[in-house]
């Protein structure tokens, strides 16, 4: 038996449906993965990603490179049937 057990509802469960954009308060589906690292706090080979949609990767792409942690932007390619990420 756990801690996590006594205070109820076991592990915690992670969200379902497709990938969702990071921008807040955007319920749109995410379509790039947006890849960076804070190296103040992370190793160098260490990636972050954060989701977005084809409305808000730019923004959100900017928002990482003037603050120096944008690293690399790629496609967000669903997982073959039957794997987990």
């Amino acid at each position: 038996m756990s801690i996590f057990d006594s205070l109820g509802g076991g592990a915690p469960q992670g969200p379902t449906g497709p990938p969702r954009c990071s921008r807040k308060g955007c319920r749109a589906d995410a379509t790039v993965q947006l890849l960076w690292n804070n190296p103040k706090i992370h190793t160098p080979e260490r990636r972050k990603t954060w989701l977005a949609c084809g409305e808000h990767a730019d923004w959100l792409e900017n928002y990482l490179s003037e603050r120096l942690l944008f690293k690399e932007r790629l496609p967000l390619v669903d997982p073959a049937p039957g794997t987990t990420t």
